[in-house]
């Protein structure tokens, strides 16, 4: 049987600013990439967020990103390796003492935005997030495209890494995605979930430019502020369960 990991970042709120749709999204997910207080997310948010991960039975992610709040945390940021290093460790550190005053532990990190997209082009980056959650935790995954610096990194390094594929985003041919600030209008929300199921099932999609490519999706990304996401995963996990496959946290799926 064929497994997949549904994710979603959450706990992005901060002060009086709300975003996403944390409270409807949970019911469909399996892994929370909570924002640890740098492109979003506070002290409060990020208790909260980690409660309603529990309740849900969803697994809890770190979520961290440049320091840049008012970006939202997609700017490029120039950071040498120790600075993004000591980022990473900080946010971690946080989120952490969230979750174990819960008694929960800290499943996986995923880098958000800008961060994340950097640093799976850029060798030394992705090495400095790579050492900053294995220091903290040997056993916590990093969630990375296909073919990308932040794998064949931690493949090296002996880091659990899952290969990402998203739900609500156009693929490239080299297994990254398409930036935008935020999901296009949805049209057709068979047709989306539907190209998940191939993804898992078939590790084949088309890309933006109409190619049709391999690609592995051991965990698949709804972004929680694109428009319709509740509407969106409750379709993924329907056509998913159709198709026979298991919907679990990554720590049950990678091998």
């Amino acid at each position: 049987m064929h497994k997949v990991d549904l994710n979603c970042d959450m706990g992005e709120s901060f002060g009086l600013y709300e975003l996403g749709n944390d409270e409807e999204m949970m019911q469909y997910i399996t892994s929370a990439n909570i924002a640890c207080g740098f492109h979003g997310g506070d002290p409060h948010v990020m208790r909260k967020t980690v409660e309603l991960a529990q309740q849900h039975d969803v697994a809890i992610g770190a979520h961290p990103a440049f320091p840049d709040l008012l970006g939202f945390g997609r700017r490029y940021m120039i950071c040498t390796p120790s600075e993004v290093k000591d980022y990473v460790t900080y946010q971690l550190g946080a989120l952490r003492e969230f979750s174990r005053a819960i008694g929960a532990q800290v499943q996986h990190c995923k880098p958000h935005g800008a961060l994340f997209m950097k640093a799976m082009e850029d060798r030394q980056l992705a090495r400095a997030i790579l050492e900053a959650v294995h220091e903290a935790d040997p056993n916590m995954i990093v969630f990375a495209f296909n073919r990308s610096e932040v794998y064949e990194e931690a493949v090296k390094m002996g880091v659990p890494v899952a290969k990402e594929a998203y739900s609500d985003r156009e693929h490239t041919e080299s297994g990254s995605i398409v930036l935008t600030r935020k999901g296009a209008e949805i049209k057709d929300y068979e047709a989306m979930a539907q190209r998940v199921v191939r993804m898992v099932k078939e590790g084949r999609v088309v890309t933006h430019n109409g190619k049709d490519v391999s690609i592995e999706a051991e965990t698949i990304c709804i972004h929680g502020d694109t428009p319709g996401a509740p509407n969106l995963a409750k379709a993924i996990v329907h056509a998913l369960r159709a198709a026979d496959v298991q919907i679990s946290p990554i720590k049950h799926v990678i091998k």
